[in-house]
């Protein structure tokens, strides 16, 4: 995937029903909304220090957030389908390692 780490939120899976690989896939494809935005704003993070960095400026907590959650949300609506299923292969990785 990539070399940003994303928390995963999967408090909704029932672990119980993951039996097949298309249970993971289907899984997965539910999840995969949530996690691009994260990633997404992951990336947007590590813009923001970055540019803080070589510009030595400091942006307000209101401008950092509101970069970070619409970093997120464009990341989410213009990732590429091979993003999208290296996210999405990553995710069912995480599926199968918490179900153990």
């Amino acid at each position: 995937m990539s070399k940003f780490q994303i928390d995963i939120d999967f408090s909704n899976v029932d672990f119980s029903s993951l039996e097949t690989e298309e249970d993971f896939q289907a899984s997965a494809k539910k999840l995969l909304p949530a996690a691009l935005v994260k990633l997404g704003e992951a990336v947007a993070l590590q813009t923001w220090e970055e540019l803080q960095q070589k510009f030595k400026s400091k942006g307000s907590q209101s401008e950092k957030r509101k970069f970070i959650q619409e970093t997120g949300r464009n990341y989410h609506r213009s990732a590429s389908s091979r993003e999208r299923q290296e996210l999405e292969d990553y995710i069912v990785e995480q599926l199968r390692q918490h179900q153990k």
